[in-house]
């Protein structure tokens, strides 16, 4: 029997995705013909209104002996999400076509229970032009490379590890804390020599974690966002970095940590570091009211408890300025170079901040890339008892794609493919296209194991770190990781958005969680095979614009085995990926007997065989 209602063909529903304010979208169902309707219609409401619209739809004939078609059309004209179904007026009362799992895509039930989302964003929102078809790469500063140029450092509470091939301290001290002041002392200037090694990968922005002025070696506790911590460098140094990157057509952007501070800063000042100023030591400092004090000066609102991390009231007026005004931080870094901003913990900052704060971005330039930190689905994110407008064109670019992650590396551990399809589906049907050309799609994080251990290693399942430190790969595991991350790679290369790297993923780095995730680039034991395979990438996505902004058609899902089309109108490419342990032979879609298959599988233009645990890619210009 047909499928009543499929959201995501358009011969059920046209445009596919998401829609700009003002798209007149067509609906399409197939009603089974032994429900009698009488009549049907589209059930739509907006988000959190209290009604529904009802539409009625036109019976245009049967489609076959089971099923009548019934059509209908509506504009939405509100920015945010509109969620509908088809409601059958029986004989027997009302019958509802709703979603279902997703293999049955929907099914007709007596209630109406779940709906379908549609996203829809702002007219005319556009997003910048230069990441498209590019490659990001995450670098951790201290964990880098060291450029061997000392620095004058007049703090004494750190340690420095000359050992740059050893762990990170991982060790409580004698006061049961974990203070993170281990350096390495990679910093910008050995950033820049390495930039021809990234040009060589197809780097085309690289995305720094915080390099301002901190205590800890992450530098997510911020000292003063407005210094360059001197461990790193200086502001000429940051400037000459991304002077640097752009002759080389890269661009460079930093991590905007916007909801907290450190308690050591010269805006709280709590340990007296920085005088007698700051909140907590002064009730008339000009930052008392960036902090939320229940009793001053002990007791106060900090990130998830920390008391390290005091958190800051960003609609205050005087933060809101100090961070986005005409000469505030953001504009401070752009002028000196930077191409954007990656904002932590977005979904725990306020929409009149974030709005500011595009603003801010937009007026300075407005081809810069402004991506937020959400890990789950952001078109439907709710946080502070509301629903987000990360994605509707007044906040946000693009987020990081964890959603993409999760379903890549999901895949490779034995996921059926199914749930694979389905999750990557569900992102580009939701997320506005603007959004979707340059969604961050990483495979690894600084708050997320390795790539290559998840795949390969051993589940965490809350071992502590005294396990995750004596852990690494036998060569056995360590073979089977390596092919592993070739297929979770090719998969994030090809995918719609913007792949980024996270440091010495490429070289083979292994990892649980932090510290182990953040230990220094292998430079000299690199594995050469996995990192010749990204520079390979970085090329592939060069070449075909398919890849860039090109339309996404899966083809088939199941078990072990996933392939999809990525087209546009100058290439195309089929991508196959095989985890079964044994060869497979597949038969391409039509208009692929004239490819190349790309990685050397052999294809007889008929008939491609894919090698155990492997995949290809067949390309072809139009």
């Amino acid at each position: 029997m047909p499928i009543p209602f499929n959201s995501q063909k358009t011969f059920y529903k046209t445009p596919f995705g998401a829609v700009e304010q003002g798209t007149t979208v067509h609906m399409r169902v197939l009603a089974p013909r032994g429900e009698r309707a009488k009549t049907v219609e589209l059930c739509v409401k907006y988000d959190y209104d209290y009604n529904w619209e009802y539409h009625k739809m036109i019976w245009c004939g049967n489609f076959d002996a089971d099923s009548a078609i019934w059509e209908c059309s509506f504009t939405p004209d509100r920015m945010g999400l509109y969620w509908y179904v088809f409601r059958l007026n029986t004989p027997n009362g009302y019958r509802y076509i709703i979603p279902s799992d997703p293999y049955k895509i929907s099914e007709v039930s007596e209630h109406p229970g779940r709906s379908w989302q549609l996203t829809c964003y702002k007219k005319g929102f556009i997003t910048p032009h230069w990441p498209v078809g590019g490659v990001m790469y995450q670098i951790f500063p201290d964990r880098f490379y060291f450029s061997g140029e000392e620095k004058d450092i007049k703090r004494k509470d750190f340690t420095r590890n000359k050992d740059w091939y050893a762990l990170p301290v991982w060790q409580p001290n004698e006061h049961c804390e974990i203070t993170n002041s281990d350096f390495f002392m990679g910093d910008l200037k050995g950033i820049a020599q390495k930039l021809d090694y990234l040009q060589q990968l197809g780097v085309s922005c690289i995305y720094l974690n915080p390099i301002g002025e901190a205590y800890s070696n992450h530098r997510y506790d911020t000292g003063d966002y407005s210094h360059v911590d001197p461990i790193l460098g200086t502001e000429e140094d940051f400037s000459e970095l991304c002077a640097l990157a752009k002759e080389r057509g890269i661009h460079v952007i930093n991590d905007g940590v916007f909801s907290h501070t450190g308690a050591d800063s010269v805006y709280f000042n709590r340990s007296g570091r920085y005088g007698d100023g700051g909140a907590y030591r002064d009730k008339n400092s000009p930052y008392i009211s960036w902090y939320k004090f229940n009793e001053w000066p002990d007791n106060y609102h900090s990130w998830w408890g920390f008391y390290t991390l005091p958190e800051v009231n960003e609609t205050d007026p005087a933060f809101n300025e100090y961070i986005n005004g005409k000469d505030g931080i953001i504009r401070k870094y752009m002028r000196l170079g930077n191409s954007g901003w990656r904002l932590d913990v977005a979904d725990e900052l306020p929409d009149e901040f974030m709005v500011n704060l595009r603003n801010s971005v937009k007026e300075e330039n407005p081809e810069a890339l402004i991506i937020g930190e959400v890990w789950e689905d952001a078109s439907n994110k709710e946080s502070y008892g509301a629903r987000r407008k990360f994605l509707l064109g007044e906040q946000l670019d693009t987020v990081m794609n964890y959603v993409f992650r999760g379903a890549i590396l999901d895949f490779c551990r034995g996921q059926d493919a199914r749930y694979t399809m389905a999750s990557i589906m569900s992102v580009i049907e939701n997320y506005p296209r603007p959004v979707l050309r340059v969604l961050m799609n990483s495979l690894s994080t600084h708050d997320t194991e390795r790539a290559l251990t998840i795949v390969a290693g051993e589940p965490l399942n809350d071992r502590d770190r005294a396990w995750q430190a004596a852990q690494k790969l036998s060569p056995e595991r360590r073979e089977m990781g390596i092919k592993l991350m070739k297929i979770a790679s090719a998969m994030q290369y090809t995918l719609p958005g913007f792949p980024c790297v996270y440091y010495g993923d490429e070289a083979g780095m292994e990892g649980y969680r932090d510290p182990f995730n953040r230990c220094c680039y292998p430079w000299g034991k690199e594995d050469k095979e996995l990192v010749k395979w990204h520079q390979k990438l970085g090329a592939l996505r060069a070449e075909y614009s398919a890849f860039w902004d090109g339309e996404f058609v899966g083809v088939h899902a199941e078990g072990r085995e996933l392939s999809y089309i990525r087209h546009d109108d100058n290439t195309a490419a089929f991508c196959a990926f095989n985890l079964m342990g044994e060869d497979r032979e597949l038969t391409p879609p039509p208009g692929f007997s004239n490819a190349k298959p790309y990685f050397g599988s052999k294809f007889d233009g008929d008939k491609l065989y894919i090698k155990a645990m492997s995949c290809e890619v067949l390309t072809i210009e139009l």
